[in-house]
């Protein structure tokens, strides 16, 4: 009362499945560690070998794509994790080098990579603040608090909600620890 072929077929989907979620996730682990890499670098002055570091991962997210659809891409929670630290790697390098922050042309990320990359963004930019105002550039946490409230601004209206609404508050978070900073490094110059 079976139809051996309907559950063979299941059997095999599901292989098939189970198979290209180990390869997905084996190659998004280099994606997340360049881009880490790339994070620390950039704090550390670095700027080349953290854009070395984006590179491999473009390389590395350009394979996956012609591999796997975007769709499929995204059913995977490592694929996801890695290219959010991506796109956060990729806008804190754009900030570091004076550029617009912009999309990479190179390869397809989803909304979410996107938005939740800028979201992180803003906790980089407390640790690049507070770095640089420990090296004695004072004015540092000012001017990227001021890049952090446009981040913020044009998030706003999204009212997100979920996980992104959890990363967004984060943001906020994070642009009040910028906020204080600058209030109380003007305070002490002004003494």
């Amino acid at each position: 009362m079976t139809n051996k072929n309907f559950f063979k077929s299941l059997i095999d989907d599901y292989s098939r499945q189970s198979k290209s979620r180990r390869a997905i996730i084996a190659a998004s682990s280099p994606v997340l560690f360049e881009a880490k890499t790339a994070i620390f670098s950039l704090h550390r002055d670095e700027l080349e070998k953290a854009h070395e570091s984006l590179e491999r991962a473009t390389a590395t997210l350009k394979t996956l794509q012609s591999d796997y659809s975007l769709t499929r891409l995204e059913e995977e929670g490592a694929y996801k994790a890695a290219v959010e630290e991506f796109t956060e790697a990729s806008f804190l390098e754009q900030v570091i080098l004076e550029k617009t922050l912009s999309a990479n042309l190179e390869i397809s990320l989803s909304y979410e990579a996107y938005l939740g990359g800028l979201c992180d963004l803003v906790g980089e930019l407390v640790r690049l603040a507070t770095n640089r105002a420990a090296a004695g550039q004072l004015e540092a946490p000012a001017k990227l608090k001021i890049i952090a409230a446009k981040v913020l601004a044009i998030l706003a209206p999204a009212n997100f909600t979920g996980y992104l609404r959890t990363k967004y508050d984060q943001a906020n978070s994070h642009l009040r620890k910028l906020e204080q900073m600058a209030y109380e490094i003007r305070l002490r110059q002004n003494a």
